[in-house]
């Protein structure tokens, strides 16, 4: 009988045999509509390996990777430190989750994120972003006595029952109420927010710096106002940085580009995962983090049973140690700055190219309805149709003819978001823009296989109303 380890579980020959199987096992067994929508986009692919910015599949073909996992792969995929880091955890055989002593790694991990928010004194680590929004309501709340929360239309919070209370967009939120009684403001409304505040039951607004959907930054001015507003009242003010955070947008976090902006409570994610151990931490003042753990009685009040666990510190502390290290932060800048002036330079080459946004490397790419008359009957076909097909039409051939995977910016929406790993460069650059500009050249020949897709598209988009 052939030998197989302690337990004949071998996890390169499961892969090996029933590796091919990824897509049947999917639609088998867990949400059977993704492998459906990727093969009806063509982005049904077989990824073999990545590291860095790039995947590559068993031919040996390069991917871009200008997604990062919706922003988990801050450090691309499969960085050393962090692996490193994560063997070496598990060598350690630590007592993890013993649940009564303290572990040394989520205090030192505390202590460097605190330590790049010196307005911030504690923190609480779950296990996502939408924990890390649910743990700042329920501090919130509790923290002013108070039970609403505001938020901004478009938002995006997660979709867990509290954070999707606060979710402003309505197909996330179809079909899964009753929510909670919160309240919706339009992004940079500052009328709105003194008029809710009036009612006096107010715990304060939760509000991206930048938002995921659209990729739109806060009016310049308005978080600073919201929180003086917001203090007046005694509400506190909520900065998800989820996807913005640990240097995104070519700062620490997106609110430090405004000066004297000082959140309360603010939630990060994603990125301080590595890409591995999935992580989230809600920073707050000590005031707050007081009131809810106001005695011995109240000290499991809130808890989460994998939060603060040994694999998901010491990914984190890596994680910071790499940014610090190789200056991540000021490369999302400077290479963001120079892929933003590259894809803006294009606006007034294109005619459906209306506009380039974002700051560092959280860039939205907009469309919209060309001047002549040829591309204005087939922008207006594809409109009548489904908003937001334009862009599915430009992410298509992104990955299919040039290898390079992107998303469109949210539903209906004619935007084209890019979050790259903040380890890319100016090779990237090239390459991305080389790419965009060939799929724009083809876009306005106005024929060929771009607008055969886009047929294509409004026939799907027709079949399912």
């Amino acid at each position: 009988m052939k030998d197989d380890g302690p337990t004949g579980f071998d996890l390169a020959r499961l892969l090996a045999e029933r590796g091919a199987e990824r897509y049947e096992l999917h639609t088998r067994h867990l949400n059977h509509q993704l492998p459906r929508m990727l093969r009806t986009l063509g982005f049904d692919k077989v990824y073999e390996r990545a590291e860095g910015a790039y995947f590559w599949d068993a031919d040996g073909n390069d991917y871009l990777d200008m997604l990062a996992g919706f922003g988990v792969m801050g450090l691309g995929r499969h960085h050393p430190v962090v692996r490193k880091a994560l063997h070496d955890v598990l060598d350690a055989s630590l007592a993890d989750l013993t649940r009564f002593d303290c572990q040394p790694l989520p205090g030192l991990l505390a202590e460097r994120l605190l330590a790049h928010s010196p307005h911030l004194d504690r923190v609480f680590f779950g296990n996502s972003g939408t924990e890390a929004v649910e743990t700042a309501l329920k501090f919130a709340r509790y923290a002013t006595g108070r039970r609403r929360i505001l938020y901004c239309t478009h938002a995006f919070h997660g979709l867990t029952t509290g954070s999707l209370s606060v979710n402003g967009e309505s197909g996330f939120r179809d079909g899964f109420a009753p929510l909670l009684p919160d309240t919706e403001i339009a992004l940079g409304d500052l009328d709105a927010l003194r008029r809710e505040l009036k009612r006096g039951d107010v715990a304060g607004l939760v509000v991206e710096p930048i938002q995921g959907k659209g990729v739109h930054a806060a009016p310049p001015g308005f978080l600073r106002a919201a929180q003086e507003l917001l203090h007046r009242h005694k509400a506190v003010l909520i900065a998800d940085e989820v996807q913005t955070g640990l240097g995104r947008t070519g700062d620490f976090y997106a609110y430090q580009h405004e000066e004297g902006v000082e959140p309360d409570l603010v939630c990060v994610a994603k990125a301080l995962s590595g890409g591995y151990v999935p992580v989230g931490a809600t920073l707050g003042k000590d005031w707050i983090f007081k009131r809810v753990y106001s005695s011995m009685d109240r000290v499991l009040v809130h808890s989460a049973s994998f939060g603060s666990n040994a694999q998901a510190m010491a990914a984190g502390l890596a994680v910071l140690a790499v940014m610090e290290d190789e200056e991540t932060v000021a490369n999302a800048r400077r290479t963001g700055d120079l892929l933003r002036e590259r894809l803006a330079a294009l606006v007034g080459r294109y005619e459906l190219l209306h506009e380039v946004r974002g700051r560092g490397l959280m860039i939205g790419i907009e469309f919209g309805r060309p001047s002549s008359l040829k591309l204005r009957s087939r922008w207006t076909m594809l409109q009548a149709a489904r908003k937001g097909l334009f862009a599915q039409m430009v992410v298509v051939p992104l990955l299919q003819r040039h290898r390079i995977l992107t998303q469109v910016s949210g539903d209906h929406l004619e935007v084209i978001k890019l979050i790259p790993p903040l380890v890319i460069g100016e090779r990237e650059v090239d390459r991305f823009v080389t790419a965009f500009s060939a799929v724009m050249d083809d876009a306005h020949d106005g024929g060929g296989l771009m607008w055969d897709f886009g047929r294509t598209l409004v026939k799907q988009a027709v079949a399912n109303r």
